[in-house]
């Protein structure tokens, strides 16, 4: 929606110096790395979204600048970079001033490079296994583990809460996006967790405190994703990830099927993915959802109604259908049934709870007094269409995602 990030009011439209080409879904890890150094240098910028190509095309003005389609891309000072890593070397040779992020001792800039090498292992082992079946004898998982363990090794050894200590350097911006997938997808598709929920037991607790450390930055919970959201890009991104037997529980969990999207929210989803505690309370997240909800509601009711329309052109991400056609016929029956979600996720005493549940109680009774099940059915569909694809960040934080799918599994 933004197409502008100004950070205070010393700055001005005109005097912008970099315009980023990133993904419209925020699921690009190379673009988060890059989205992320903006942030954290405060570096004022400008926003072009770009398809990846497992849900969209890309516009020919994008493919004459970026001939291999290929994201992100910047323009600094009117210099084209188009890799993720030159983007952030430029960005701190261009403003040193910025909140630095490479360091300047040597020693320093040594052991930088040394975790940089650690960083392109440790994604090497993570492909290798995510995208493959393990041997019998789990050579793919050891091999993954013996690599974490240098980078749990690595943290431990610093004093402060980051890669080089107390403060963030591009090392972190290096490995935040990759680790932040391997929590994920490795408990998803693996049944390896390496996240946990705070005070909980793990093989890895300098990896788990760098995590709590980077969530101090606004710079990373700007950008951040959850399991779900990454669970369902990445196979698209990589061609396919394999499952392991036995990660069948943590998929239904992570998915909601299992009475994990329902209410009451067990809490950071049953010990399987921490709460954004630093995002607030339960209200903020309630209020957060309704606000997003609401800041684009007729849009939104739209988008859901593709759920009992037309699919549209197939592309490699199961959740993107961006030619589907909306069941205009179906949207007021939405239009209604969001607005009760909506006051749903606001009540706050038992009162307000038992009149939202009266509400949609009665809504069902009309819509099947005018159309029959068949109404009943395609406003269902409407519901779980949106559900199933509440994106974080892009659309809101985990938090508030959880309040809402959970808000539509109540009205379904």
């Amino acid at each position: 929606l933004h197409k502008i990030r100004l950070f205070d009011e010393s700055n001005k439209e005109d005097d912008v110096r970099v315009t980023l080409y990133r993904d419209s879904a925020s699921w690009c890890p190379y673009c988060q790395k890059v989205w992320m150094t903006l942030e954290e240098k405060r570096i004022p910028y400008k926003i072009e979204k770009i398809n990846m190509r497992c849900y969209g095309d890309k516009p020919a003005s994008f493919l004459r600048m970026q001939p291999s389609g290929s994201i992100p891309v910047a323009i600094i000072d009117g210099v084209t970079y188009n890799q993720s890593n030159d983007i952030m070397y430029a960005l701190e040779e261009k403003f040193p001033d910025s909140n630095p992020l490479v360091p300047t001792a040597a020693d320093v800039r040594m052991r930088a490079q040394s975790l940089l090498r650690l960083e392109r292992q440790i994604f090497s082992s993570w492909m290798y296994w995510l995208t493959s079946r393990d041997t019998p004898d789990g050579r793919m998982r050891e091999g993954f583990i013996s690599t974490l363990i240098e980078v749990e090794n690595a943290l431990t050894a610093t004093s402060g809460g980051f890669f080089l200590g107390e403060q963030v350097s591009i090392v972190d911006a290096m490995f935040a996006p990759f680790l932040e997938r391997m929590c994920a997808s490795l408990l998803y598709f693996k049944g390896f967790q390496i996240r946990v929920a705070n005070g909980e037991k793990t093989n890895f607790p300098a990896i788990n405190r760098w995590f709590d450390s980077m969530e101090t930055l606004e710079s990373y919970q700007l950008t951040k994703s959850d399991y779900y959201t990454h669970c369902w890009d990445l196979p698209p991104q990589l061609g396919g990830c394999v499952n392991e037997d036995g990660s069948k529980q943590f998929q239904d969990s992570i998915n909601g099927m299992n009475g994990s999207w329902d209410l009451p929210l067990a809490p950071d989803n049953n010990g399987l993915e921490p709460d954004w505690s630093w995002a607030g309370d339960e209200a903020a997240a309630k209020r957060e959802a309704v606000e997003r909800v609401t800041a684009n509601f007729e849009a939104i009711v739209s988008f859901a109604s593709r759920g009992a329309g037309k699919s549209g052109r197939s592309y490699g991400a199961p959740l993107a259908d961006p030619n589907a056609v909306s069941n205009e016929s179906i949207q007021p029956f939405v239009d209604a049934a969001m607005m009760v979600v909506c006051n749903k996720i606001l009540s706050e005493t038992d009162a307000e709870n038992a009149a939202c549940d009266k509400a949609m109680t009665e809504l069902v009774s009309v819509w099947k007094k005018e159309g029959g099940n068949e109404v009943i059915d395609k406003v269902s569909m409407s519901l779980s269409y949106l559900r199933d694809r509440v994106g974080v960040p892009r659309d809101m934080r985990l938090p508030a995602a959880r309040q809402l799918r959970a808000h539509l599994n109540w009205a379904i």
